[in-house]
């Protein structure tokens, strides 16, 4: 019988998995729709052999899906869900950065008034 993995587990083994910068800008990429390898491979210029393993670790995980059309392959998202989790994570990166900007005025003005 297989032992049930905790949710936490599993939340960290995802995380884990987008955990890679060309796989993060392959899913940017692909918001906008399905892609090609060719375009994929232009736009973030990358060795081919290094995009294919990441696509394939992407695949693999079912967070895109390939289809292939002749000889071209074409990645899409395997579902919207991904989408807004990218949208979410730009949402909180721009509050870290406003936090962070705001905490560098403070610390900017004190040292003004120290001096």
């Amino acid at each position: 019988m297989a032992r049930r993995v905790p949710l936490y587990q599993a939340k960290a083994e995802f995380f884990r998995m987008l955990g890679h910068p060309v796989r993060i800008r392959v899913l940017e990429l692909l918001q906008d729709g399905p892609m090609p390898v060719r375009d994929l491979l232009a736009a973030i210029e990358v060795e081919s052999s290094n995009l294919s393993q990441q696509l394939a670790v992407l695949r693999r995980s079912g967070i895109v899906t390939a289809t292939r059309d002749g000889p071209t392959v074409v990645y899409a998202l395997a579902g919207g869900d991904v989408a807004e989790l990218m949208r979410a994570a730009r949402r909180i990166l721009t509050e870290m950065a406003a936090g962070q900007a705001g905490l560098l005025a403070e610390l900017r003005e004190a040292e003004a008034s120290a001096s």
